[in-house]
């Protein structure tokens, strides 16, 4: 596919596959980026996958299906300047859709978006466990006076759900070690170390998972455009092969993707991004 119109929804669907009353896939885009402390931008993130999505060839090799055709509906964006409207919103629109038997994808902007949509499937599954992939644990209770900065989301997070296993992490400050759960982190560089470690994160999980990703958990040489950015990363098939396996042992009951600072001289990040969306889609629908 060919596709650089800037108003077209998420792989550039005609009606048949994109109408809400036809999808059983909702696309929400919340430009939210407020709290990013380093490089601005995510606010473009959105915009910028949906509009990359528009060039994905729709087959998945892996899966051998067109998940398109479960209708992918892309959603109004959901805009505010202030944390905990967003996260109100984000939690009130989500609910809607799980109420309408919807699957929810978010799409930040910064990755405080996350909140909402956790604090709704909390309320709407039973056991379950947040698959969190990250360059950095984000697990400080406040960070510059403030407790809902993008530094400390999962902070929030594991008061809405205890159950958090993180994947990838290779940054953190020494206060957050007191929060973290020892035997749910596996840090980047144990990672290259282990190569049995994605049984070993598919067991802390629940049956219900919902899956985080913050772009920077990709390595910089893959995914640059991120707000804050940390070598020694994940590569692709690394990301892929664990969230396939995730998908064929538990049951994804919705995602984010979060953090894409678009670079209008690099669309390889964007494109990125929309693939990985439309791979776990895949995933999950196949």
């Amino acid at each position: 596919m060919n596709n650089n119109n800037p108003s077209c929804n998420f792989g550039c669907l005609p009606p048949e596959y994109s109408s809400y009353k036809n999808s059983d896939i909702v696309i929400l885009p919340v430009p939210f980026d407020k709290t990013s402390s380093w490089i601005k931008g995510s606010a473009k993130g959105p915009r910028a996958i949906i509009n990359a999505s528009g060039n994905m060839e729709l087959y998945d090799i892996e899966t051998a299906s067109e998940v398109y055709k479960k209708g992918i509906h892309t959603s109004k964006e959901i805009v505010s300047d202030n944390s905990l409207e967003m996260i109100n919103k984000v939690q009130r629109n989500v609910g809607k859709l799980l109420s309408d038997g919807k699957f929810a994808v978010v799409l930040g902007g910064e990755h405080t978006v996350l909140l909402g949509s956790v604090k709704a499937h909390a309320e709407h599954f039973n056991n379950m466990s947040i698959l969190h992939l990250d360059a950095h644990s984000d697990m400080r209770d406040s960070y510059e006076g403030d407790k809902y900065s993008h530094a400390c989301v999962m902070a929030r997070a594991k008061e809405m759900t205890g159950n958090i296993v993180s994947v990838g992490i290779r940054s953190m400050d020494s206060s957050e070690l007191k929060n973290i759960d020892k035997k749910k982190i596996f840090y980047a560089s144990a990672i290259r170390e282990s190569e049995g470690w994605i049984k070993k994160v598919v067991r802390k999980l629940s049956k219900n998972v919902y899956v985080t990703i913050d772009l920077d958990v990709f390595d910089p040489s893959i995914m640059p455009s991120t707000g804050t950015p940390e070598p020694g990363g994940l590569g692709w098939y690394e990301v892929i092969d664990l969230l396939e396996h995730v998908s064929e042992s538990k049951d994804i009951i919705g995602f984010d993707v979060a953090e894409l600072c678009p670079n209008k001289n690099n669309a390889a990040p964007d494109f990125l991004a929309a693939k990985l969306i439309y791979k776990l889609l895949s995933f999950k629908f196949a």
